[in-house]
């Protein structure tokens, strides 16, 4: 009897038990792996978070009023879309971006975020500045007694009345509004008193500026400035920002004046010879010229007036000026005797009383100071700085067309009728 032929299993190869066993030896560890996972996330601890706290998370969800940030393992948070935009309007945020916020509430395990910082976050960054010496920036907002209000990124500080300027201030009202940097001189109880000092800042930047000035520039040097108050006897210069120098009265132009205002304006950009430095408690002491701050050049002197030459400014405004030119001037000061009339800046001629008697159509008595007169050159002393005027079509102004300086003539009949009149005033 023949025996019967195994017939072959042919899902053998795909029946292989070592595979199977590999394969549930690998869903086993795989399961394995994932309980570990979350046993270990499960066990992670929150981080702990206080109000007041700067974190940095990124953003999961984008909504239409809320925007949730994740700011931690197993812990987000939220914020209202509103703190997110930017002036336009617009949330310049996307999913995914990191951004920095402060918390602003813990409840449970519900987490408020802000992108705006606590009192608490900006009490800490004005103890840093103060603990570093730094400088702050802040506004003024109102005048109290003794000083003023400073609004410190949202804090409120005080700053008397002698910490605002370097300069005496007598109207603080002047500074409402105005932003500058200011120094912490005090900070208590945890920041609910801050006194603050803008004058501190100004000296210490002066000192670095004057140092570096006078360094820089020695007596005889010729800088430019800014006049920045004018007294009756003579005009201050801001050289650089903090350091100033005097110009006196009787170096500001080279004929006589008697007021700097005659000649000068706050503001106004002026050139200055450094005639004298030197420090008096502490400070610097700067003497200026304006009128030796002019180059100097050798020319002949006029015809007449002599053998040698004279050193005269090269751009000395009285080159512009010549005998019998007709000015539009004005008045600068009146006398019994005469007007006296600037022709150019620094520039003072005298139009007697005595040349425009014989002219009814100029009345002298309602002319004031300010007042604009069209005048014409008679004389010309250059040596004396000094300038006779008449009023055009003066048949005794027409002198000057025969006229001949000499340097050492006088004013003549002009000289002893202001000597005269002068005499009488007393």
């Amino acid at each position: 009897m023949s025996q019967k032929k195994p017939v072959p299993d042919y899902f053998a190869e795909f029946n292989d038990p070592s595979e199977e066993m590999e394969e549930k030896q690998t869903s086993s560890e795989l399961q394995e792996d994932f309980a570990k996972m979350l046993g270990e996330s499960l066990s992670t601890k929150k981080k702990k978070l206080n109000v007041g706290d700067k974190i940095r998370g990124k953003i999961l969800v984008m909504g239409a009023e809320e925007i949730y940030v994740e700011i931690g393992p197993n812990q987000d948070g939220s914020i209202a879309r509103r703190d997110l935009l930017n002036e336009k309007g617009e949330c310049p945020y996307k999913r995914d971006d990191v951004v920095e916020l402060y918390v602003t509430q813990v409840r449970g395990t519900e987490v408020r975020l802000s992108k705006k910082p606590t009192d608490r976050n900006l009490a800490k960054d004005l103890e840093e500045a103060y603990a570093q010496n730094l400088a702050i920036p802040g506004r003024i907002v109102e005048v109290v007694k003794g000083g003023v209000r400073v609004n410190i990124k949202g804090k409120l500080a005080f700053c008397p009345i002698s910490q605002i300027d370097v300069k005496h201030v007598e109207t603080p009202d002047e500074y409402i509004g105005k932003s500058f940097d200011f120094k912490i001189t005090q900070f208590a109880e945890g920041g609910r008193n801050i006194v603050v000092s803008r004058r501190k800042l100004l000296e210490a930047e002066r000192e670095v500026g004057t140092a570096s000035f006078l360094e820089e520039n020695k007596d005889g040097a010729t800088v430019t400035g800014k006049v920045t108050k004018l007294e009756k006897f003579g005009a201050f210069v801001e050289l650089t920002p903090g350091v100033d120098g005097l110009v006196h009265i009787s170096e500001i132009a080279w004929s006589r004046i008697a007021d700097p205002a005659e000649v000068l304006t706050p503001g106004q950009e002026v050139t200055v010879k450094l005639l004298r430095r030197e420090i008096v408690n502490g400070r610097p002491k700067i003497s200026l010229s304006i009128k030796q701050a002019m180059p100097m050049e050798e020319r002949p002197q006029a015809p007449g007036a002599g053998e040698g030459k004279s050193a005269v400014p090269a751009n000395d405004p009285w080159a512009k000026l010549a005998v019998g030119q007709v000015i539009d001037g004005k008045v600068n000061r009146k006398e019994p005797y005469g007007l006296f009339v600037a022709l150019e800046p620094g520039i003072t001629g005298l139009l007697h009383q005595s040349r425009v008697s014989e002219h009814s159509e100029f009345r002298f008595e309602k002319i004031r100071v300010g007042d604009a007169v069209k005048v014409q050159i008679v004389e010309i002393r250059a040596k004396e700085r000094q300038i006779s005027l008449g009023l055009p079509g003066d048949a005794d102004a027409d002198d000057w067309k025969n006229h001949t300086p000499a340097a050492a003539t006088s004013f003549g009949t002009l000289a002893d009728k202001l000597r005269a009149a002068t005499t009488k005033k007393k």
